[in-house]
């Protein structure tokens, strides 16, 4: 819980100063509708998530389950995109927010003011050095932060809490406000719901929450089919978090608004970004603020941590899957350098400021939740339970106002997002392109009358025909054949044929499971299905090379048709011209020509 909430808990850093700026007077009501929305409508969903996605995928997965093919990749990587708009922006803004406690406290020196970028970078990198140094310590790390920034948050809002009791003239001048500005309750009311799509930062644990699930302890009876005592740890860990934060969001904004004068929400104003600071530096003197500060600091510097651990537990999940990343995408200290330079680069355009990341920020966190209620909402109608699919419906519309309302309002988070999504898929298909090539079988298995077929002709020369299957009937066999011993010549019929049938062709790996048959009394035809009918050739040869310990032969005919269209059929089909692709991924698997099993074109 404490290592998402380093994201979560962090955000009353800055949490009640941007409600004030962005909702004046209103920020308590405001605040109060986002603590509905939180308990009464993201809790309940990402209880649900948990549920269906145990292993930390989180709304992705489950979407990527609807959506078959090409379709389900891009809608995976278009979520990504605003997964890493959601969780870089969390880094590079926590730790800018960090930067600003640190140059407005009255025991730094001033001249520190004008580096902010440059101290930004510095908490940026280490954060990456504790993550390059290992998980463990960082989650030992997050423990400490979150006691103690808890614990002095209470303080200070009890403090805040009791001069709004000493002085009840506080409320009644904030009552009064409000009168004045809107007129009766119901329009407070209604301004309430049109500006807390603003307050939305104060929503952003619960993405995180889900994603480090992986690391939730189970029960000894957990299977990974269906993890029991993951799935209610998670749940617990929620709700828990969703409770604190709530508590923390009301009373934090109902304090820093009546005790903090407006002007001072203002840019560049002392409360901007840091008022709960504000209010510890005022009640509780230099002393405590600097103490208060010192923590905040910590938190939103290490606030990049939950983040840096979605990200290593989504990217490695999926684009190394598609073919989409590089094989060191999986590994975390080489993506933690990677992601690092990219903080680098964001923090450096936006000057380390942390209101102009805000709407960025916002954008990719409502987007998550919306597709997450979404996802949820479809479950639940999968599963026949009408009353949930009515409820997570009306949760998904009202995420999807509060998202449309922010990009409306603040259309810079939609282009950042669309710039990530556009980066995402960009290498990602160049990766696709150049990983192409690659043997991605994971395993070979045989049934028991192939692995016949290979003992028998393992005897003589090992003779493969690869055939497109069609009607399957004795012409097109006795057709094929004929083909065959024109063009290259055969003694006789000792041959087997090959024939690959693709599935998905977006998939980037699997396993191939050959089967045998015997078709119309004399056909000896194995089958198989593969995601590339090249790959699959290829893995098949080497692996009865590897089990029989003689060169196979395969023979093919040439692809008629363009051959620019039949490299695109590749890529995007599994198909295409076959037989060089074939000879071309042997020759990548098989550096020694003396091993590589025989292609023949015909």
């Amino acid at each position: 819980m404490c290592l998402t909430g380093v994201d979560y808990f962090s955000t009353l850093g800055y949490q009640p100063g941007i409600a004030a700026l962005a909702a004046g007077a209103v920020s308590p009501i405001a605040t109060l509708v986002l603590v509905a929305l939180t308990l009464f409508g993201a809790l309940p969903v990402y209880r649900r998530v948990a549920h269906e996605s145990p292993r930390g995928e989180g709304s992705v997965a489950m979407l990527e389950r609807l959506l078959p093919f090409w379709r389900g990749k891009l809608f995976v990587l278009v979520l990504l995109g605003f997964a890493a708009t959601d969780f870089l922006i969390t880094m590079t803004l926590s730790a800018a927010d960090a930067t600003a406690h640190i140059v407005e406290n009255p025991a730094v020196p001033e001249f520190l003011g004008d580096h902010r970028v440059l101290i930004t970078l510095v908490l940026l990198a280490v954060l990456a050095a504790v993550f390059l140094k290992g998980f463990t310590e960082a989650i030992g790390i997050a423990v400490v932060l979150v006691a103690v920034y808890l614990a002095l948050n209470l303080v200070v809002v009890g403090v805040g809490l009791w001069h709004v009791i000493s002085a009840p003239a506080v409320v009644t001048d904030w009552t009064e406000a409000l009168t004045a500005q809107h007129g009766n309750p119901l329009v407070v009311v209604g301004i309430a719901l049109l500006v807390f799509p603003r307050l939305a930062l104060g929503l952003s644990g619960f993405e995180t929450g889900v994603a480090v699930m992986p690391q939730v302890q189970g029960d000894d009876a957990d299977t990974d089919e269906r993890p029991a005592g993951r799935i209610r740890g998670t749940r617990r860990l929620l709700t828990t978090a969703a409770v604190v934060m709530s508590c923390f969001l009301i009373t934090s904004s109902f304090v820093t608004t009546l005790l903090i004068p407006a002007a001072e929400f203002q840019p560049g104003a002392p409360a901007n970004g840091r008022a709960l600071a504000y209010l510890a530096h005022g009640y509780l003197g230099t002393g405590f603020g600097t103490v208060y500060d010192v923590s905040t600091i910590a938190i939103l510097w290490f606030a990049g941590a939950s983040a840096m651990a979605g990200m290593l537990n989504l990217i490695p999940r999926y684009l190394p899957r598609y073919g989409m990343a590089p094989e060191w995408a999986r590994a975390v200290r080489p993506l933690v350098l990677v992601l690092t330079g990219i903080a680098f680069v964001v923090t450096w355009l936006f000057d380390a400021d942390v209101d102009a990341q805000g709407g960025a920020y916002a954008t990719g966190v409502l987007v998550l939740m919306t597709s997450a209620s979404i996802a949820v909402t479809l479950a639940a109608r999968r599963s026949r339970q009408r009353a949930l699919t009515v409820g997570f419906g009306v949760v998904a519309a009202v995420f999807s106002y509060t998202t449309v309302a922010n990009v409306v309002e603040r259309p810079d988070g939609l282009k950042i997002g669309a710039f990530f999504i556009a980066a995402i898929v960009l290498v990602s298909f160049l990766s696709r392109l150049s990983r192409s090539l690659e043997l991605r079988t994971t395993s070979v298995v045989f049934d028991a009358k192939a692995e016949l077929f290979l003992r028998d002709c393992a005897r003589r020369r090992l003779r493969l025909i690869a055939n497109e299957p069609d009607d399957r009937d004795p012409e097109e066999y006795r057709r094929k054949l004929e083909e065959t011993h024109r063009e290259h010549d055969f003694p006789d019929d000792d041959v087997v044929f090959v024939e690959v049938t693709v599935g998905d062709p977006s998939e980037f790996e699997g396993g191939l499971d050959v089967r045998g048959e015997i078709l119309h009394g004399r056909y000896r035809v194995l089958t198989l299905e593969a995601t590339s009918v090249p790959n699959a050739l290829a893995a098949l040869l080497l692996e009865i090379r590897d089990r029989t310990g003689r060169l196979p032969h395969v023979y093919f005919g040439w692809s008629e048709g363009n051959p620019l269209v039949n490299l695109l059929r590749f890529l995007l089909f599994g198909a295409g011209e076959v037989a060089p692709v074939t000879r071309e991924v042997l020759r990548e698997a098989e550096r020694d020509p003396a091993r590589r099993p025989h292609v023949h074109v015909g």
